[in-house]
């Protein structure tokens, strides 16, 4: 059967590449969707092919049922549709190897967005694990839109009449998923739709997970459309008063109904594959830890309202399965319950008292928005207890404030966390979204070590200290105290500034804190030059030049890349700093890079101009890899306290931490590290941002952008010139051949 069926495929795809039609098909598809993709790419620096796959079910839409118009309705017209079915081949085989030949044809098109992808991985830390999803969402969406256009073109004798069914069905399944439409459907139904929506289920896939529901879905319709195509081409044999056509017409409605069923009704249905590298979706291994650890009860209560909008109701699909981990992770420790206080007097009484109030949300209703209310939070139990969120507004961090809380409340040891005061030094409060992640696991206050009032800093009650900058130099006594905490083994996160920022010049002056000894002694030394990247830094805006605003990159605003695979910045993709400094690491043993410039880095004196419009090209001799920041481990034996030492302390202030999220990500993670408490970093560190590009020349960003942007539609255009030309003389050869 199956040779039979690769025969058919065969033939199929050799038919379409013999005709100058498929290779304007490919050509327009892949000029369109590169295009578009790369203005979103490169304008936002983001290195995902996201722009592509969000496009897709749109184009899709339009250029799968372009390519399966004639498959069915060309043969059912020219009257080959009968001579096919003449042959010792069934409905079923016909449908199928025509189904693969056209599924091959579709995938060789999007295949030429194979060498965007190899470009994106060779210029950025993209994830490869996501683009594999979006290629296998990409291929199952194909799937099914191929069917669907095989069953449009099954039916008719006119290739315009199968298109506008197939695209408008197509059309159909993406539109239901938005939602303009949905806001004017019942909740209920709204729910439903979205459900058996294309839009939802593929863009679950192209995020990093194979989810169980989702191939279900995609396999269930694909199966759903071949079989309605294998009864349009079989009833053309059956009589209407036949058994056969009424077992037939009886069976697609069976199916149909199941398929129905199952997409509808297996919202329980459980079983994912997360292919991200970092297993984004998947449970942290510091989660497990927590909850399998767990000695005592800890009650997990999810209130969700039946009619949420839809947009939530796909969000609550995440939330249960996160809770559902977490239970399985727990050891029967975790008791997680799912209720309904619409359906549930005392649940509602219940949630009301956790603080956990209805949300309100439209619905279009005879032309009216009508407010609906419902619930959607979360409370967290333990003893006396409890951790609550009233509204569930995200679920990328979710895991990571369940798990903290759960901690948290078992735990009621909380290290202390202590800030130098004085010397122009900034206070936890100088850096407010840190201060309050800290707050909730850490004892925070500040400490004052100037030589008139201060005291010596006591490691019984200070786990870490930090040192964030300063605007004048320790003093000696200072500084004794800040050696003493840290040979005594205590932990520190030193900020380090050397440049102050001089507004009038503008330029950099030098600066020494007088820590610089301390940290000489452990390896890592201050060269007083500022860092930049040529490769991978902040944009910033020039100003109003004529009628525009420009925009360009300013070097000393450099994005920083992992520079190992240390705890603290496993997960991380990048971060930016402000007129950091570069740290010289010696050979010593410990000494561990945290964050790195690319091989485009430089320095430059603190004494040279730093306005963003000057020149900065420089010799190649100049460039190579900076070191801003780094980790310090004692040895075994060793009895002083581990080190975080950053060049920087600007890159806490407000405009990078909003630019770049990640920046306070870093520092809880360096303070959780130093502290010991190593547990929450994996979860925290879980980073679904997209990298930046970091491209080593202007060359490279052009050659990515056009070689592929022109590239391979020209190499198609080159392809068909050679196969349609030449089917002449092939078809030539083969007559001789017979003759002979």
């Amino acid at each position: 059967m199956m040779g039979r069926v690769w025969t058919i495929a065969r033939r199929e795809v050799r038919s379409y590449f013999d005709q100058p039609t498929a290779y304007v098909l490919i050509v327009a598809f892949l000029g369109l969707s590169l295009f578009l993709a790369f203005r979103t790419m490169l304008a936002s620096n983001v290195a995902s092919l996201r722009p592509i796959f969000d496009l897709l079910p749109m184009l899709f839409a339009v250029f799968v049922p372009a390519a399966t118009m004639r498959t069915l309705a060309e043969e059912r017209r020219g009257g080959t549709l009968e001579w096919l079915v003449a042959q010792p081949l069934d409905e079923g085989e016909i449908i199928l190897g025509k189904f693969l030949g056209n599924w091959l044809f579709v995938l060789i098109t999007l295949a030429g967005t194979l060498p965007t992808a190899v470009g994106v991985l060779m210029t950025s830390d993209a994830d490869p694990g996501i683009m594999a999803a979006q290629y296998l969402g990409a291929a199952f969406l194909a799937a099914q839109f191929v069917a669907l256009g095989l069953w449009a073109s099954s039916f008719t004798r006119n290739q315009i009449t199968a298109f506008i069914v197939a695209a408008g069905l197509s059309f159909t399944l993406f539109l239901i998923g938005l939602p303009v439409v949905q806001i004017g459907l019942t909740p209920m139904i709204a729910g439903a739709v979205a459900r058996l929506s294309v839009l939802g289920h593929f863009e679950n896939v192209a995020r990093g997970v194979v989810d169980l529901r989702d191939v279900i879905y995609f396999v269930s319709t694909s199966g759903l459309f071949l079989m309605l195509a294998v009864g349009a081409i079989s009833r053309d044999r059956l009589s209407r008063s036949r058994a056969e056509f009424r077992r037939l017409r009886l069976g697609a409605a069976v199916v149909g109904g199941l398929v129905l069923m199952v997409n509808l009704l297996g919202a329980h249905i459980r079983g994912r594959m997360d292919l991200t590298t970092d297993k984004l979706y998947t449970l942290s291994a510091g989660s497990r830890d927590i909850l399998g650890e767990l000695d005592d009860i800890v009650q997990l209560k999810l209130y969700a309202s039946a009619e949420l909008p839809p947009e939530v109701q796909l969000q609550l699909r995440d939330v249960r399965d996160l809770l559902a981990d977490m239970r399985s992770a727990s050891n029967g420790k975790l008791l997680v319950s799912d209720v309904d206080p619409d359906s549930d007097e005392d649940a509602a009484a219940e949630a009301t008292g956790y603080g956990i109030g209805p949300i309100e949300f439209n619905v279009l209703r005879d032309d009216e928005f009508e407010v609906r209310r419902g619930y959607y939070g979360l409370a967290v139990v333990y003893a006396d207890e409890q951790e609550v969120m009233g509204v569930i507004q995200r679920t990328q961090d979710l895991e990571f404030r369940l798990s903290s809380a759960i901690d948290r409340m078992v735990d009621q040891t909380r290290p202390g966390v202590a800030f130098v005061q004085g010397f122009g030094a900034k206070s936890a409060q100088d850096i407010p979204t840190l201060q309050v992640g800290l707050g909730e696991r850490y004892t925070v206050r500040s400490v004052d070590i100037t030589d008139e009032s201060g005291q010596d800093i006591p490691s019984d009650s200070v786990e870490v200290l930090v040192v964030a900058g300063g605007s004048s130099m320790f003093d000696s006594v200072a500084v004794r105290r800040v050696r003493d905490y840290v040979n005594a083994g205590g932990a520190a996160l030193l900020l380090m500034e050397a440049v102050q920022l001089n507004a009038q010049s503008p330029s950099a002056m030098p600066y020494r804190s007088g820590l610089e000894p301390l940290l000489q002694e452990r390896g890592i030394g201050f060269t007083g030059s500022m860092v930049l990247d040529l490769a991978s830094s902040e944009r910033v805006s020039l100003g109003q030049r004529g009628a525009y605003n420009v925009v360009a990159p300013y070097p000393l605003w450099p994005i920083a890349v992992p520079g190992s695979d240390h705890a603290i910045v496993t997960g991380l993709n990048a971060i930016t700093f402000g007129w950091s400094t570069s740290l010289d690491i010696s050979a010593a043993v410990g000494v561990t890079p945290l964050w790195q410039t690319t091989q485009s880095g430089a320095v430059q004196s603190p004494m040279d101009p730093i306005l963003p419009d000057q020149d900065w090209n420089l010799p190649p001799e100049r460039l190579g890899v900076r070191t801003i920041a780094a980790a310090v481990t004692p040895e075994e034996g060793d009895t002083r306290g581990r080190l975080v030492v950053v060049g920087d302390v600007t890159f806490t202030e407000g405009q990078f931490v909003q630019a770049n999220p990640t920046n306070i990500i870093f520092l809880a993670n360096s303070i959780d590290w130093l502290a010991q408490d190593e547990a929450l970093i994996a979860i925290r560190s879980k980073n679904r941002t997209p990298p930046s590009f970091v491209f080593e020349s202007d060359f490279g960003r052009t050659f990515l952008k056009w070689g592929n942007l022109l590239g391979m539609p020209l190499l198609f255009v080159l392809l068909g010139l050679v196969r349609v030309t030449g089917r002449r003389r092939r078809a030539e050869a083969r007559w001789k051949e017979v003759i002979a």
